[in-house]
């Protein structure tokens, strides 16, 4: 559970009598999924006794496995910029076999309410937007005036008067030991210390350019280096793997599992701006953010960061939060060194910061 200060501290009053069950429907990002676990402990903190289900795609779906507080996944898959009428039915369906008493339905898309509609979940509660009316029938104002991303989904637990909590709880992700060492066995890899290293992100400006020297100076070190990610970052695991030598392994793919395992299984984590940092940081496993285009306040992790390393000095176009550096030089990530990277690495893991 939560301090108690947490909701005291905004006058809002834990309610244990109501029993029924409640359905989230986050958004779909994996860092985005990750940071909705606390939207669920914040539901479970002003209600304790409702199950709390979460609508998840397959892909993320293995997040749920580790978040305290979920009774379940829905997986269910959507086509990205389709209505999809049958399958959007084929979901209600499933919304009604639960008995959902009342929905919360963070993205303000009129296709993310349509399911729980259909369902006829009685109370749906979201931010205005998109024309939904008669789709969200608990409606809540002010989201575009909220700072952080966060505060607009956290803030639908809340009664519509609630004022925001200084500081939200943080996403939790409870990988059980024997887990680790399970898959370590499975994978033969030994139980030499590891960096795991997370090279991917969704556009280009917010990868960090010299991973694959700094794997070299992790391995000459005596280090084990895993690369994870999606099927997109197979050809970068290759140029670090083929660069680095036998100690880096691959361990890109398909499988999220796999990710989570070697994020929690390693002595530290470095990362772009990516959803594999929210969960290494959710984790617990000191977790090294790399920022050049993007702002760690508005996007780094609420766990926080073991290191967040940047630009020494911030360049005119910084942050710009855009995929593609249209400066034509990317210098907010090439002018980041990988000595200083494994420098801090070497910190984090000696405990000295």
């Amino acid at each position: 559970m939560i301090e108690d200060s947490f909701l005291s501290a905004i006058g809002v009053t834990p309610d244990p009598s109501e029993t029924s069950p409640v359905l989230v429907i986050p958004y779909m990002w994996i860092g985005d999924f990750v940071r909705g676990h606390t939207v669920v402990r914040v539901l479970r903190e002003r209600w304790p006794n409702r199950p709390v289900d979460l609508l998840v795609t397959s892909l993320c779906a293995p997040l749920v496995d580790y978040m305290p507080g979920v009774r379940k996944g829905i997986v269910w898959d959507l086509p990205r910029g389709q209505l999809a009428l049958n399958k959007q039915k084929a979901l209600a369906e499933k919304f009604r076999a639960e008995g959902y008493a009342a929905a919360l339905v963070m993205p303000r898309t009129w296709k993310s309410a349509l399911a729980p509609t259909l369902a006829g979940i009685p109370k749906r509660t979201g931010w205005v937007g998109e024309m939904r009316f008669g789709l969200i029938n608990d409606w809540r104002w002010g989201e575009r005036s909220m700072p952080r991303f966060i505060d607009k989904n956290a803030a639908l637990v809340l009664p519509a008067d609630a004022p925001l909590p200084k500081e939200w709880p943080v996403p939790q992700l409870v990988v059980p030991p024997a887990d680790v060492v399970a898959w370590r066995q499975a994978n033969n890899l030994g139980q030499t210390s590891a960096v795991t290293l997370a090279p991917g992100s969704v556009g280009p400006s917010k990868r960090w350019t010299y991973y694959a020297e700094a794997a070299r100076m992790f391995a000459e070190q005596g280090l084990d280096v895993w690369v994870v990610g999606g099927p997109s970052e197979k050809a970068i695991a290759s140029e670090i793997v083929g660069f680095a030598g036998p100690r880096v392994r691959d361990l890109t793919g398909t499988d999220l599992r796999n990710g989570i395992m070697a994020m929690a299984a390693a002595k530290t984590v470095i990362s772009n701006d990516s959803g594999l940092m929210h969960i290494a940081a959710a984790i617990g496993t000191p977790t090294i953010g790399i920022f050049g285009p993007t702002s760690p306040y508005h996007w780094g992790p609420l766990n926080g960061l073991a290191a967040t390393i940047k630009r020494a000095t911030d360049l005119p176009c910084q942050p710009c939060h855009k995929p593609v550096c249209t400066q034509n030089d990317h210098h907010c990530m090439r002018d980041i060194p990988a000595s200083q990277v494994v420098e801090t690495a070497q910190r984090v893991m000696a405990g000295t910061g």
